[in-house]
């Protein structure tokens, strides 16, 4: 369900399923107050009925007592009242936090191009913190306030009309420039976050790259780009802080005037005996609870609006549309043959120029279709269509005579093995990477078979730990070709209908690849394959060779045929043969 455009009611939707208990909140706080309230009361009653009239010491023990029983309800209410908001917050926060990191796992690829790591990041950790705080400290002391407020001035009204009256005279310009900081605030800690997020996203982009980083002794110019991203937070948080201390001394100032102003006209009252000396004390009491709360709504008001703003930044990212990866069709035995059709397919991402034009093919089940190209030709692109990661543009594809797009995209994945041009491997065990995208128990001989077929059962069993060793971040205490090969094993133990290879022994040496590609070539019999490789070598045995120039299809066929045509396939081929001559020639040569 979107969330509401009102900020205020979005919060309160947040608050679904413990609504309950931050109303028994608000209630304690209410009691509270009144309890509060009530010391001034007991205090005028003392002082104009119980003292003039006997001073007997049952009389000061039942005072006494009346003062100790509102101190226990006034603390122990106020103390209920904190626990409750807390718990209430606490638990709608995880909630939140849960369900934003669940719905941005289900957001589309398209999505997750455009928008950075880092201001996710701080979406799901800075701004969740602020609608925490939001429930934990500013609404419930909102609701303090306006009680301590309303039920202060109706007792002074009670007490005297006139003085009541005399008590509110400066609070409306008090809210005015309360609304005014308010209004100033929300776009600054708007910006603020913004740039938060900006310095997040260059750290993490720094960690992520922190090898980059070191092989090209780059640390003076990233420290710099830091350096500058982190000026530019500094700027917009001095203009925040700027802010609030132009905010503080004004509503002091002006609280400090309303209360002098009060206590000198009820104080000029006492000694006209308008008032009881009783009445006066009260009184004295009770403005301050009418004053300094209107004091804190300001500051509440001005700090509520970064809850506001961080709200607005988390609900935007609510908003986006779901990928409906569970709508669509399921054959009835959840079973593909893997008969593969493009039929004058384009493609382009949002309104850009297409990276794909008229791209027609058909590859048979047990095929292996390779694709050849020079970067940034379409290859990735093409093969990123079949898992339905992006929705073709024009054209058609058929995937066992039924178009792509009316299957459901869970399915699909499901159905379809992937192996990364660059692996990613998670901070577990070997095993757990190896079985992460298997929806069922996997046994240890199965976990061994998929190791051996990727060429890296040996390494596995030359670590301490076996297949419990635990990967570090990202894999990197795996070298790359060892990486390689726990993705492309992981991918094997799927049993998928149809692979994909995207350039997946780019990271391996020459007879690792070779022991790789035979064990494909067994594995990938009944199963459709598309291979992204630079190296013709890798798509030699292919059933079809695609060659990709610009997103067309400039050359097709077979090894043989290729070769014996003018064209960019002979050339690329002409060029590796070269090179590998001269390399060996040079290490003969050594």
């Amino acid at each position: 369900m979107e969330p509401p455009r009102n900020r205020l009611r979005g919060l309160f939707r947040i608050l679904t399923g413990y609504r309950l208990v931050y109303l028994l909140a608000i209630v304690s706080i209410a009691i509270s107050s009144a309890a509060r309230t009530g010391y001034s009361l007991w205090l005028r009653y003392f002082v104009d009925d119980v003292l003039p009239a006997s001073p007997v010491t049952s009389d000061f023990i039942r005072i006494a007592a009346g003062f100790i029983v509102l101190a226990f309800v006034q603390g122990g209410l106020a103390f209920a009242s904190q626990v409750l908001a807390t718990r209430s917050s606490e638990n709608v926060t995880r909630r939140l936090r849960n369900y934003l990191f669940d719905h941005i796992q289900r957001l589309s690829f398209s999505y997750h191009d455009q928008m950075p790591g880092g201001d996710l990041i701080t979406r799901c950790s800075s701004d969740i913190e602020a609608i925490r705080r939001f429930f934990s400290e500013q609404a419930i002391g909102l609701g303090r306030i306006l009680m301590l407020f309303a039920i202060n001035f109706t007792a002074i009204l009670v007490l005297n009309v006139r003085l009541g009256l005399y008590s509110v005279v400066a609070i409306p310009l008090i809210v005015l420039v309360s609304y005014f900081f308010f209004k100033r605030v929300s776009v600054i800690y708007e910006a603020y976050q913004e740039q938060e997020a900006t310095l997040s996203n260059t750290l993490l982009e720094n960690l992520s790259g922190v090898r980059v980083v070191k092989a090209f002794a780059r640390q003076p110019f990233e420290r710099e780009k830091f350096e500058r991203e982190n000026w530019k937070k500094y700027l917009r948080g001095k203009k925040l802080l700027t802010m609030f201390s132009l905010f503080w001394p004004s509503s002091d100032i002006l609280c400090g005037a309303q209360l002098v102003f009060g206590l000198g006209i009820g104080a000029m009252m006492a000694i006209r005996q308008e008032i009881s000396v009783g009445t006066y004390l009260a009184y004295a009491g009770m403005i301050r609870l009418v004053i300094w709360p209107i004091r804190n709504l300001g500051r509440l008001i001005v700090n509520m609006s970064t809850a506001m703003v961080s709200y607005d930044r988390v609900a935007t990212v609510l908003r986006e549309a779901r990928e409906p990866i569970d709508v669509g069709y399921v054959p009835e035995d959840a079973k593909l043959e893997g008969h593969l059709v493009f039929d004058h397919v384009s493609f382009h991402y949002g309104e850009a120029a297409p990276v794909l034009s008229d791209i027609s093919f058909e590859c048979q089940p047990g095929q292996a279709i390779a694709l050849l190209g020079s970067t940034g030709s379409g290859k990735t692109s093409l093969v990123n269509l079949v898992p339905r990661f992006y929705e073709y543009t024009e054209g058609k594809i058929l995937l066992d005579g039924v178009e792509l797009n009316q299957y459901s995209a869970k399915f699909l994945r499901r159905k379809i093995g992937i192996v990364e041009q660059e692996p990613f491997l998670f901070s577990r065990t070997i095993r757990e990477n190896i079985t992460y995208g298997v929806h069922r128990e996997v046994s240890q001989e199965e976990i061994e078979s998929a190791a051996r077929a990727a060429a890296i059962h040996d390494a596995i069993l030359s670590f301490p730990e076996g297949y419990n060793t635990l990967v570090g971040e990202r894999g990197v205490t795996l070298s790359g070709g060892q990486k390689q090969r726990v993705a492309i094993a992981r991918t094997l133990i799927k049993d998928p209908r149809i692979l994909i290879l995207d350039d997946s022994t780019s990271s391996v040496d020459t007879e690792t690849e070779a022991a790789i590609r035979f064990a494909l070539e067994l594995l990938m019999q009944g199963r459709s394959t598309l291979i992204i490789a630079h190296r013709i070598q890798s798509v030699e045995n292919a059933d079809l060779i695609l060659v990709l120039d610009e997103g067309h299809i400039v050359q097709r066929g077979t090894h043989a045929e290729l070769i014996a045509q003018e064209g960019l396939y002979r050339r690329i081929y002409a060029l590796q043969t070269r090179i590998e001559y001269e390399l060996e020639s040079e290490i003969t040569g050594v």
